[in-house]
């Protein structure tokens, strides 16, 4: 009995050595429940959900540099780019990562692609108390939707920084020019706006927050899988395309787990993960026909343009300091 009990738990210390960890993966994000679920099952890996947004979770990466936690990472485009310039992504090149668009990836494989989002708003229409849904950006100053419109903060959480963009260049803006999404954050700060830091889902299902600057994806979710009446819009200004990026951690402590966890993420099957919840996977994998049936018109989509960002990247600090200064 000695024996097979030593035999049992040397069988069970491999398993739990390929535990890894991964940051700002929240269960409610993208649908991250259902690919930490892929990776139990198909790895063994198990990653614990984390809530962190893009940059808490940089500087917690930056705060570990000389020890490291976490095995990869996930964050907007932007700030996966700040993450390599500063030393904590490490170059690697998942199975499948020269399928991934120039423009996309980091050259040595230091940041990539895994999927994209469409910004605009999450709308739970029986929240609005008979206002009717908002189409553009500039109906959120609208007085019927005082303390009903939320964004995540632009100084710190990347949804947020990219809803910035979005405005910005919806009204004339560009990369070197911010002038106009402080001019509009300014107004709409005199609406109420609830300005949260972390990825903001069930307070819109639940109504407290009615509109929130949020991405296709998690509107769509709403739509066809919460009890309620849930609405993607994407303003008739226009918006934008971003990509979500990942990395292997430098000196990640469980390396090679990281590894095939983001080889898994990039294989068809990770990526066939993404289209179901409504994301436009970063490799040219089609969508299902019932999830592309899903979205939006694609005449609707031609309003929503990819920007340089490599570009947006280095203007986020400074528009970050000008929000802190100039509107919050």
């Amino acid at each position: 009995m000695l024996l097979a009990t030593a035999m049992t738990m040397v069988a069970v210390l491999p398993a739990q050595a390929e535990d890894a960890v991964c940051y700002n993966c929240p269960p409610q994000w993208a649908d991250w429940a259902s690919m930490l679920k892929a990776v139990e099952e198909k790895l063994g890996v198990k990653m614990p959900h984390d809530n962190k947004n893009s940059g808490q979770a940089l500087s917690q990466l930056l705060a570990e540099k000389a020890s490291p936690v976490a095995d990869v990472a996930y964050y907007g485009v932007t700030t996966g780019i700040k993450a390599a310039n500063e030393g904590v992504a490490t170059a690697y090149k998942p199975a499948g990562f020269d399928e991934i668009p120039a423009g996309l990836k980091d050259a040595d494989g230091r940041w990539f692609a895994v999927h994209y989002g469409t910004l605009g708003f999450f709308v739970n229409v029986d929240a609005l108390g008979g206002a009717p849904v908002p189409q553009c950006f500039a109906d959120l100053k609208k007085p019927e939707y005082r303390g009903m419109v939320g964004y995540l903060d632009p100084s710190s959480a990347f949804v947020g920084y990219a809803g910035a963009v979005a405005a910005n260049i919806a009204f004339g803006g560009d990369l070197k020019n911010f002038d106009p999404a402080i001019k509009f954050f300014k107004e709409l700060a005199q609406n109420d706006p609830m300005v949260p830091k972390q990825t903001s889902f069930a307070r819109v299902v639940s109504g407290e927050i009615p509109i929130l600057f949020d991405y296709d994806f998690n509107a769509y979710r709403g739509k066809y899988e919460e009890d309620g009446n849930f609405e993607f819009v994407l303003p008739c200004e226009g918006s934008i395309r971003v990509p979500y990026v990942m990395s292997l951690v430098a000196g990640a402590p469980h390396e090679e787990t990281g590894k095939k966890v983001l080889d898994f993420i990039l294989s068809d099957e990770g990526q066939a993960i993404w289209t179901n919840a409504y994301l436009q996977p970063a490799r040219p994998v089609e969508l299902p026909a019932d999830v592309a049936a899903k979205f939006l018109p694609a005449s609707d989509y031609e309003r929503a343009v990819a920007v340089d960002y490599a570009e947006m990247e280095k203007a986020q600090a400074t528009f970050g300091e000008r929000y802190l200064n100039e509107v919050k």
